[in-house]
């Protein structure tokens, strides 16, 4: 078991995991401030757009680039740089490093090679919208970012329908009304939902309703800024049943609508989920 306590080595390098606002610079906090002055090194998401949030606060400590497309080079040079006793702080564009956001794997190798990882608590838009949402705050279950291919997201969905926990996803704007209509069809119309936009910044506004309303609102209007969205959990998850047996397709179909979905929906999901015509399976499942 290793046990290295981020407080011994402060002579030596040392990784600071630095939280940054995800929209209104005032929730950049006094510590995060500092570390960031007093560290000898920055490595940033985006360099442009951290060096903003510098110039703001006055901060003039060197930058480098550390992002999804060249993790593989940089960790080696940023472990060489610590193990040679820099300080580097480590942050995204906006909220946590490591959540939805790079740093993940930095955080494995200095924790492999030795190195004092610290993290600076500060602004995640997860539970920022949690809280202000009016669902179930806990347990909750984040998800983040899903796939974008419609089928790969009603895979994952799929096996979200029986949890009864508060879900949180994050949305691009352009992705924003393929993904509400996939959470209806896979989740039911009735499921409550939440839908954050803009958290922290000037514009920033809650939508609450159900998954089919909410789909139909947002399919008849402009979607713009960066959204989470919060869906209730199964207050009555059903247990699975048969596990060995394979299912017919109008038991799927059933097992579908016990999980919420409306038979339309249940039907067009089974159908597509087995690689069968709906209307056929439409015709089957009511005996026409």
């Amino acid at each position: 078991m290793q046990q290295i306590s981020s407080f011994k080595n402060q002579t030596g390098g040392c990784l600071y995991l630095v939280p940054t606002p995800i929209g209104n610079l005032d929730d950049m906090t006094f510590r995060a401030v500092k570390t960031l002055r007093d560290v000898d090194l920055i490595a940033a998401e985006d360099t442009r757009h951290t060096q903003q949030l510098l110039n703001h606060f006055q901060i003039a400590t060197r930058e480098i680039s550390f992002h999804e497309h060249n993790t593989e080079q940089r960790i080696p040079e940023l472990l060489a740089k610590l193990q040679a006793g820099l300080k580097i702080a480590q942050c995204s564009d906006a909220g946590m490093p490591s959540i939805s956001d790079p740093g993940k794997e930095l955080v494995v190798a200095a924790i492999k090679a030795g190195i004092p990882v610290v993290p600076l608590p500060g602004a995640n838009a997860g539970l920022t919208a949690l809280i202000a949402s009016g669902l179930t705050p806990q347990p909750f279950y984040f998800y983040g970012f899903l796939e974008r291919k419609h089928q790969q997201q009603v895979t994952a969905l799929e096996k979200m329908v029986n949890r009864p926990e508060t879900m949180i996803f994050y949305e691009a704007p352009h992705r924003l009304k393929k993904t509400l209509a996939t959470m209806a069809e896979v989740f039911g119309d009735q499921r409550p939902v939440v839908v954050a936009r803009e958290l922290t910044k000037r514009y920033e506004e809650f939508n609450r309703g159900k998954l089919g309303e909410m789909r139909d609102w947002f399919a008849n209007h402009q979607a713009r800024g960066e959204f989470v969205i919060l869906v209730g959990g199964n207050p009555h998850p059903t247990e699975k049943r048969d596990q060995g047996q394979p299912k017919s397709l109008t038991e799927q179909v059933d097992a579908a609508i016990v999980d919420g979905l409306s038979t339309n929906a249940a039907i067009k999901l089974i159908a597509k989920r087995n690689g069968v015509k709906r209307q056929k399976l439409y015709k089957q499942y009511h005996n026409l």
